[in-house]
């Protein structure tokens, strides 16, 4: 790897300019999952998400490969925008993933979103066995603007000159080059908890993904000024980009089903509390003592005393709720700044999935501006 000035050059001039969308002309794209499982599952499931009349659905990568379940998906379904939420980038190549990721987009004839994530630092030395040199957020901004140098590549033959810190790319052959497709390049989705990576994310990724551990008010007080941040220093506008709804939510058809759903939030809520790394989301609201003694309970291997540690009204704090019927005033009212939302809607009868058909529909009649309050003004934005 060359290093030096001339490095530090290369790698600041290259930058493929990020294809614009104007959001403004685009109607709310209303989400599910699949995948999660195994790989036999996967193409029934993205099917019946399309069936369903979802616009995405999105594949986590906990337990099985999520590339893998992404091109079952795309070879099985027609309409339907399949993406990875998230794939864990720092493990692989970000050639070997900007291969994968041109596949994907070519079967799926322009329909795969990349979701990236970094993961936490143990994650990356002792589950992947992968160097961890500091600076994630850095570290991501050279991930993503590799990519974008790769496809650059693949698509007109630019010749590859890309040169950071972290990553290099400045050898591509025709034996090597897939070649252009009759798409746009894949968008690349990036999920966030912190202040530095929600700027990488308005710099140049195409879709802000808040990660599942997030709050209404973390988002609007921490991640959405952070994005604006990031806009503004690559000249872009909440128009070039897309935000996923964030924070905890419960929706159900009554009071009761509600009730169930929050109760079911004490998992997630004291697993991913007892992450050092996410407890910014705690100290927004005071309770940085209730995530420091759920990492002493992890410690100890305690799971199950986690969950009941977790008081009622941080539930409440945590999570907002609405009824399926109140769902589309609750979008205009909470949701105002996102392009897309993840809706998993009950759907194992005919009656159920009849309902949901009905619900979906109601929630893309929603008109939102796709701009947070109080941030129309990207000018006012800190540096």
């Amino acid at each position: 790897m060359r290093s030096g000035t001339r490095a530090c050059r290369l790698a600041s001039a290259y930058h493929p300019r990020p294809e614009r969308v104007r959001l403004e002309e685009a109607p709310l794209k209303v989400g599910s999952g699949f995948g999660g499982g195994w790989l036999t599952a996967v193409a029934e499931q993205a099917r019946r998400a399309e069936e369903l009349g979802y616009d995405f659905a999105s594949t986590p990568e906990t337990q099985h490969d999520s590339i893998l379940a992404a091109t079952l998906a795309a070879a099985n379904t027609e309409k339907l925008e399949i993406q990875t939420s998230v794939t864990i980038a720092f493990p692989r190549s970000p050639t070997v993933l900007a291969m994968e990721a041109w596949d994907i987009q070519h079967l799926s004839k322009g329909r795969f979103v990349m979701g990236l994530g970094s993961q936490v630092k143990g994650h990356n030395q002792h589950r992947f066995s992968t160097d961890w040199p500091g600076a994630p957020a850095t570290r991501m901004k050279e991930y993503i603007r590799m990519l974008h140098a790769v496809w650059d590549s693949f698509q007109n033959g630019t010749k590859p000159e890309y040169i950071g810190k972290y990553y290099h790319f400045t050898l591509m052959t025709p034996n090597f080059n897939p070649g252009p497709i009759d798409y746009p390049r894949p968008k690349v989705g990036l999920a966030l908890v912190g202040d530095a990576m929600a700027r990488v994310a308005g710099e140049v990724a195409d879709v802000v993904m808040p990660h599942g551990f997030m709050t209404d008010k973390y988002m609007r007080d921490v991640v959405l000024p952070n994005v604006a941040i990031g806009l503004k220093r690559s000249g872009r506008t909440w128009t070039d980009i897309e935000i996923s709804g964030g924070g905890f939510t419960v929706f159900g058809e009554t009071e009761s089903e509600i009730e169930q759903g929050l109760d079911r939030l004490r998992q997630p809520i004291s697993f991913y509390g007892s992450t050092r790394s996410y407890h910014e989301v705690f100290e927004v609201h005071g309770l940085k003592s209730l995530g420091m003694q759920l990492h002493e309970l992890s410690l100890q291997g305690k799971w199950d005393e986690m969950r009941r540690v977790i008081p009622e009204d941080v539930l409440r704090v945590f999570a907002q709720t609405s009824t399926y019927d109140k769902l589309p005033e609750f979008v205009s009212a909470n949701r105002e700044y996102a392009s897309r939302l993840g809706l998993g809607l009950p759907a194992a009868t005919p009656e159920q999935r009849e309902r949901a058909a009905h619900v979906l529909k109601e929630v893309r009649k929603v008109e939102v501006p796709r701009v947070p309050r109080g941030m129309e003004d990207l000018s006012k934005v800190g540096a």
